[in-house]
């Protein structure tokens, strides 16, 4: 009796690794500090959970965070893609699937955190003044994805680069230190081990010989894999002058070790705007257009990974990164296509971008991907940015997005719950569109597939089910409205 219980023991031991799994940081709500099950993204940049953003806001409070800043919570976007993440996380490390917080348990949370944050008016005020103007915070959305250990280098086991993959934003830490600390006038008496190692970098990436280049930046590479520090006081703007001649190196391992070393770098919040204004992006572009096919995998795990910050989204929309990312969703690699998807959802949040991107031809070639089955979560997740804009609008009706929407809506099987809600937030983005919509949706049978999410969806869902059969319902003024001679016309003004 005694062996067959030791035997039952040890057959259903949990390894150890996965009992004392810990959740990476941007996994975990500021507020809470609790794996995040509805995660939201604020107008700021960071993302907490659901409930512990209303709590803050009945309160009337906002939290002072680790980076020294406040956050906004004035506008609250769903972070599907780091909720999947999550998920997927949890799943993989055997961990339990996190818990909505209760409403009564989010503000006891906050009731304590206002108690233990006992400031001075005048020097919130005081913060709050600072973070708007010269010292204004760099917030940004590093998502879910950033940071996927899989994504490991077929080429060398000690040149492994962690390469962002999905979308979703956690708070930016503000630099408690000048980037350039590690060499600043008062350490000038004081060796500084830091300087001296970037120095050596720099060095051997100037070399005239190839081989000195190739192992400085594998040797890079391999120090801001896990070195958090490394990444912040090796981002200089002398390592990233040199980092970017190599970029467009013509040899291959020198090209793709290179944009790893970049993509590493850009882990950092706060390397992220360092990065775009020391010119990289331009050389991350020609490795999109016609590098070695590993370099343009990790260019695109790159871009994604700067498209992050809200600081960034208008500069690499402007320096022409959307042309390629589009490109590249036709791409062979699976990593690429991911990466590109993900940068070109983050980079659409940006009204200049969307408008760019509806010229560029991608409203097409993102509902045929959808159709097809390619990415349908990450593609759902851009027309939805899509959605809202009155360009996109005007051709995504031409292209038959309402049909479409409604259809995958009306299907029983095979469709997540995230990709509904995009459905229904892209038709509610589509019903600002006007009369046209309205005859589209009638035409399409939206009102019975609506009327199905507001009672069995989710409470976003159902939300936005209930306004577009709002706008579907709604009486013209004094005559009946002909929706075959309006659909006719093509492209209807809208109202």
């Amino acid at each position: 009796m005694g062996s067959g219980k030791h035997r039952w023991k040890l057959s259903f031991h949990r390894p150890q690794s996965a009992v004392r799994k810990l959740p990476p940081k941007e996994f975990v709500c500021p507020i809470s500090g609790s794996l995040m099950a509805d995660p939201v993204i604020v107008s700021s940049g960071q993302t907490f959970e659901r409930n512990c953003v209303q709590a803050c806001k009945s309160l009337g409070f906002k939290p002072l965070l680790p980076d020294g800043s406040f956050p906004d919570f004035s506008t609250l976007i769903p972070n599907l893609a780091l909720k999947s993440t999550i998920l997927n996380w949890c799943d993989a490390c055997l961990v339990d699937l996190p818990n909505p917080i209760d409403s009564l348990s989010a503000e006891k949370l906050v009731c304590s955190l206002m108690a233990s944050q006992k400031q001075q008016p005048q020097e919130v005020e005081k913060r709050q003044f600072l973070l708007s103007d010269g010292a204004k915070k760099l917030t940004h959305a590093e998502s879910e994805l950033a940071r996927r250990p899989r994504r490991v280098s077929s080429s060398s086991d000690e040149a492994v680069a962690a390469v962002p993959t999905s979308g979703s934003p956690t708070p930016l830490p503000l630099t408690t230190r000048p980037s350039c600390y590690s060499s600043s006038s008062s350490d000038v008496d004081t060796p500084n081990p830091e300087s001296a190692e970037e120095d050596d970098i720099v060095a051997r990436l100037k070399s005239s010989q190839v081989f000195v280049q190739q192992e400085a930046v594998i040797s890079l590479r391999k120090i801001t894999r896990t070195g958090e520090n490394a990444r912040v006081y090796l981002c200089t703007p002398r390592l990233l002058s040199a980092l970017r001649s190599l970029i467009v190196s013509r040899f291959v391992t020198l090209q793709a070790n290179a944009v790893a070393a970049l993509v590493n770098l850009s882990l950092e919040n706060q390397n992220k705007v360092k990065i775009v204004r020391s010119g990289m992006v331009p050389s991350l572009i020609d490795v999109l257009k016609g590098g070695f096919p590993e370099a343009q995998d990790h260019a695109a795990g790159a871009l994604f990974s700067l498209a992050l910050d809200d600081q960034n989204k208008t500069a690499i929309g402007v320096l022409g990164a959307l042309p390629p990312l589009l490109q590249v969703l036709r791409s062979d690699s699976d990593r690429a296509r991911h990466d590109s998807a993900l940068a070109l959802y983050h980079l659409s949040l940006v009204q200049s971008n969307q408008s760019k991107l509806v010229k560029l031809g991608s409203v097409p070639l993102l509902l045929g991907m959808a159709r097809s089955g390619q990415m349908t979560d990450r593609v759902l997740l851009i027309l939805c940015n899509l959605a809202v804009c009155k360009e996109s609008r005007a051709a995504m009706l031409d292209c038959g997005a309402v049909e479409y929407f409604v259809g995958l809506l009306g299907r029983d099987e095979s469709v997540s719950n995230s990709s509904r809600e995009c459905c229904v937030a892209a038709l509610f983005g589509l019903s600002l569109g006007g009369l046209r919509f309205r005859g589209l949706a009638k035409q399409a049978g939206a009102e019975e597939v609506l009327e199905k999410m507001e009672r069995t969806g989710s409470e976003r869902a159902r939300e936005k089910a209930r306004r577009v059969l709002e706008v579907l319902r709604a009486r013209d003024e004094e005559e009946e409205v002909d929706w075959e001679e309006l659909l006719s016309l093509g492209d209807a003004s809208s109202i």
